[in-house]
């Protein structure tokens, strides 16, 4: 049974809420301003020019996989990949990432706490982070939703709203200040992966901003979002790596990495058939909230029984931590099998 977007069941896992920002729609997104006030003039680095790393150690990377899987003994993990290429943040780095939009403090501690006192709250989970696993190294992030769905349709009549370009500015200079990686979140509304992640091609040619995209917020049958959970099928999620993987080749970055947000068994369809390649590290993010025993439930059906390549897990500060639930510590996180190692807060 299809539930409304408002309510929530009692036995179930209950689904991350969007706070639509559609009072704020200004119109059309603004050029883009990379920090100087110039267009990005991102410069393909002449291979010939520079000595670079061709191969990365694998008998390193596999030790650190083996790690990240807790020795599990199923099959399941360590997933068997192609190696990424020189320069991949993971499995030598966890990420960990405040989550939200600067229109809306309801959707997430991004844009819910001020700059400095959101950057400081940040900095205290990594360490916290570091302190509970000394063996990688913890590294912050600004996960930023780019595009969000709504509930009206807009211009475009699509319930999707790309925000200025002069917000992203603003989160890639709040990003420096710190040394953090950004990652753009995408809600497609009733749009699609490949013209959405296209408008996002500028940044992401950037070698620290990574991408995010979203399947509750995909409605394909016509549905508002937010009445329904929607749904990407592997094709969907390969769209956005064939865009990162072009990217990174043609500019000769490191791997991109990709969030794919999930909490339900229909979020992510043929989940086989979703590409590893080099140039792309994927993230399947266990995205719902609830008490413990729901959320890891969830993570063992949806993330671990589906394995893709790397795992997450999203904290909320509210909504974990309500009905006398507790929101799980970096120690608890740490005995799950496999380790997630992204970490994203809400």
């Amino acid at each position: 049974m299809t539930k409304s977007f408002l309510t929530f069941p009692s036995l179930m896992l209950l689904f991350s809420m969007l706070f639509f920002a559609s009072s704020c729609n200004k119109g059309k997104a603004q050029e883009p301003i990379i920090e100087n006030g110039k267009k990005d003039t991102v410069k393909k680095t002449n291979p010939a020019k520079e000595k670079k790393t061709t191969a990365i150690d694998t008998a390193d990377y596999n030790k650190r996989m083996l790690t990240l899987s807790n020795n599990d003994t199923t099959g399941f993990w360590p997933v068997k990949t192609p190696y990424p290429l020189p320069g991949a943040i993971l499995p030598y780095n966890r990420i960990v990432a405040f989550y939200g939009n600067l229109y809306s403090t309801r959707m997430g501690i991004l844009g819910e706490l001020p700059k400095d006192e959101m950057l400081k709250k940040l900095q205290g989970e990594v360490a916290k982070w570091q302190a509970a696993d000394p063996t990688i190294k913890a590294i912050p992030a600004l996960h930023y939703i780019a595009i969000t769905a709504q509930s009206l349709p807009g211009k475009a009549n699509l319930h999707r709203m790309r925000m200025p370009f002069k917000q992203i500015d603003t989160i890639l200079n709040w990003a420096k200040s710190i040394d953090a990686l950004v990652f753009l979140d995408v809600q497609v509304g009733h749009s699609n992966v490949k013209d959405e992640v296209s408008s996002l091609e500028t940044y992401l040619k950037l070698s620290n901003v990574h991408l995010g995209i979203d399947p509750e917020f995909s409605l394909k049958n016509g549905h508002i979002p937010g009445t329904k959970i929607g749904t990407f099928d592997s094709e969907d999620i390969n769209d956005a790596i064939d865009i990162l993987a072009k990217l990174v080749r043609e500019n000769n970055l490191p791997p991109k990495v990709l969030v794919v947000h999930r909490f339900t068994q229909g979020m992510v369809t043929n989940y086989k058939n979703i590409k590893i390649v080099p140039e792309v590290q994927i993230v399947m993010n266990m995205d719902g909230f609830g008490d413990k025993i729901l959320k890891r439930s969830t993570y063992l059906r949806y993330i671990y029984k589906e394995p893709v390549q790397f795992t997450g897990f999203k904290l909320f500060y509210k909504n974990d931590n309500k009905n006398n639930w507790q929101m799980y510590s970096p120690e608890e996180l740490l005995k799950f099998t496999p380790k997630p190692i992204y970490i994203q807060y809400q």
